[in-house]
């Protein structure tokens, strides 16, 4: 019987508190600006949250690829990190920086010069289709910056720092919802951009994210520190280590990516309602998600450092205790949304009656959902990657979306035509199939391996 009592785990709640408070701290406060942001654009009407939130699918898109990216190649700094083998990081920096580089450069030039094009295959409404265009084409400018951000702050956090990537995230997105309430209405003696002023103001945010993270990295610590230098000593047989093990996450992230984004299709055909109402819940939810997001990440370094360090027993044991708190406090978080959907509804939003509804009914179903939710994360981010078992997570997640959820969706939303609340019950169902395909491969102790040498 595992126990997590704090006196018997002091050592286990320490580390975790000390990198998971920071994440969830710096996701909170994203999720909460977010929150603030789409308020704030939710006053100009639902045509606008549908636009900002389609024009985001090809950002969530990007962010997806680079998350992928990044904790592909933090399962080795991890792990080089939890045995002591220093100089080998920057090498797997440089492998991380160059391909996330690459991968944006792409997302930009797609968005920058073919916005509308984009905006076409997700929606027929001519109106979201040029507000989410103007918004894309700004804000596109600020892919290369966030891959930068990505980059360092997951390298920073796979050692153990993940307060400077919560301080820069901290006061970058504060910088943007001030930029947003004076460029979207016209305040401080600014003139009033609408959605093109909510894109300027993430842009700005974004270059002085990466300005702090890029000051504190070459200030402060200097084993993450890449040069110029580091990138012409990079061995082939490096990148094949590094690639064999993170390429299976990347396209993980990416496939779960487009499934994503193929949901967003199949709701923004539902009508531009129902979009607004999946964007309006995705955002509240995000709120509650950050425990996750926290405790998946945690996961992941700490079971890294203990397996880099030849640690196998401790590690099996720190992750049956994640799984265990992952289903607690995703019980918890979904009867704290279901009670309080209504509330956070008619509070931050000025929403038609009939999209209240949709709404309310949309976060309620997600968070029938949550507990499955949280345990998948620990699962895919934190168990199996940590041990570089990435070929099953991938296999894992990509069939339950692509073979499940993708299906159910095109079936509820353009076969049966229910309501979006319905829909989005019948994709949920691929985090519990997650779940039940899952847990054995966690019983059974392959993903627990050290993989560095």
């Amino acid at each position: 019987m595992i126990s997590l009592g704090y006196k018997k785990n002091i050592t286990f709640y320490k580390t975790l508190f000390a990198i998971a408070i920071p994440i969830v701290l710096q996701q909170m406060i994203s999720a909460s600006l977010n929150l603030v942001d789409n308020v704030m654009i939710g006053q100009l009407g639902a045509s606008n949250i549908a636009a900002v939130g389609l024009a985001n699918q090809v950002f969530f898109l990007m962010t997806l690829i680079l998350f992928g990216t990044y904790s592909g190649v933090s399962i080795y700094i991890a792990q080089y990190w939890g045995n002591r083998e220093l100089g080998k990081i920057k090498h797997v920096m440089v492998i991380g920086i160059t391909f996330g580089t690459l991968v944006s450069s792409l997302f930009f030039g797609f968005s920058f010069f073919n916005s509308n094009g984009i905006l076409d295959l997700f929606s027929n409404d001519p109106l979201v289709i040029s507000l989410g265009s103007k918004y894309l084409k700004i804000v596109s400018m600020s892919y290369i910056l966030t891959a930068l951000s990505f980059a360092y702050g997951f390298s920073s956090r796979s050692i153990g720092r993940a307060k400077l990537p919560m301080y820069a995230s901290a006061i970058s997105l504060i910088l943007n919802t001030v930029l947003n309430y004076a460029l979207i209405f016209g305040h401080f003696g600014f003139k009033a951009y609408g959605i093109e002023g909510a894109a300027t103001a993430t842009l700005i945010a974004r270059i002085v994210e990466l300005s702090i993270i890029l000051f504190n990295i070459y200030s402060n610590s200097p084993v993450l520190a890449v040069k110029i230098k580091d990138f012409f000593d990079v061995k082939r047989a490096t990148v094949k280590q590094v690639f064999k093990t993170a390429f299976p996450v990347i396209l993980n992230e990416t496939f779960w990516a487009l499934g994503m984004t193929t949901y967003a299709f199949v709701y923004a055909h539902i009508g531009t309602d129902a979009m607004a109402s999946v964007q309006i819940s995705n955002i509240i939810n995000s709120l509650f998600m950050v425990a996750s997001f926290g405790l998946g990440n945690a996961s992941s370094v700490m079971l890294g450092n203990l397996l880099g360090a030849n640690q196998i027993d401790d590690a099996i044991e720190y992750n049956t205790r994640f799984l265990v708190l992952s289903a607690l406090l995703g019980i918890t978080i979904g009867i704290l949304i279901i009670l309080l959907a209504p509330l956070m509804i008619h509070t931050f939003f000025k929403l038609t009656p009939e999209v209240s509804r949709i709404t309310i009914n949309t976060m309620r179903v997600m968070a029938l959902f949550m507990p499955f939710k949280f345990y998948s994360t620990i699962i895919i981010i934190g168990t199996f990657r940590s041990g570089g078992d990435t070929l099953f997570s991938m296999l894992l997640e990509v069939s339950c979306v692509w073979l499940i959820g993708v299906p159910l969706a095109f079936l509820g939303g353009f076969v049966l035509k229910y309501p979006v609340y319905f829909v989005v019950a019948m994709v949920s169902l691929e985090e519990v199939t997650k779940v039940i395909l899952g847990t054995p491969r966690v019983i059974s102790k392959k993903w627990a391996k050290r993989i560095v040498m």
